[in-house]
């Protein structure tokens, strides 16, 4: 009898091992597995709902060769405006000394019609670099304008495969993104694919 005890016990203990074993060792893959399943739909799931990318303007108009050259193109015409400013300022200062080397044969008449002169020329030097500057403005603003609409077609067109809900801007002065994934930066692609657009329109 006591023998028997000892069998039955052994048996029970056995098989309270082999029910631990299933109820908990077995539901290690099983919980596992399913962690994992939900933690990919979850992924799956926020990724699906809120696609987002950034594109870093500063590299727009360092790379994109379009906007590089046109860059490059006002600054130069800038800078002739400046010249041919600065020009006429050093022309009519050479007019004031060349007039003042007469020195006492100067009366106050001529004098007075030599400044009110030199002051009509100094109004039209002025006036023409305002107008130039006027002008270049509304070329930059009208070159700006054009790039922007370019820039959206070619990324309505991009994101025809990617699917993104939103392709936010970041560069200098407009970066208000405390934080950023490199891996949603798609500069490169819109890069390329503005040199590619653009020198096809040229």
């Amino acid at each position: 009898m006591k023998h028997f005890s000892t069998i039955l016990n052994i048996v029970l203990l056995i098989a309270v091992a082999f029910l631990y074993y299933h109820a908990f060792g077995g539901n290690k893959t099983t919980n596992a597995k399913t962690a994992k399943t939900t933690v990919s739909t979850m992924d799956a799931k926020s990724s699906a709902v809120a696609p987002i990318a950034y594109v870093e303007l500063d590299s727009l108009n360092e790379k994109i060769t379009f906007i590089r050259e046109k860059r490059k193109e006002l600054e130069s015409e800038q800078k002739a405006i400046e010249n041919e400013w600065e020009n006429g300022y050093r022309n009519l200062e050479n007019q004031k000394n060349n007039f003042l080397k007469k020195g006492d044969a100067i009366t106050q008449q001529m004098a007075e019609e030599f400044q009110g002169q030199l002051m009509q020329q100094q109004q039209k030097v002025d006036g023409k670099k305002q107008n130039l500057t006027q002008k270049l403005s509304e070329k930059s603003y009208k070159f700006m304008d054009d790039i922007q609409k370019k820039l959206k077609v070619f990324l309505v067109d991009y994101n025809k495969e990617k699917n993104y809900l939103y392709i936010f801007t970041t560069g200098t002065g407009l970066d208000y993104m405390v934080y950023k994934d490199s891996s949603l930066n798609i500069t490169d692609d819109v890069v390329n694919g503005m040199n590619q657009k653009l020198k096809a329109s040229k």
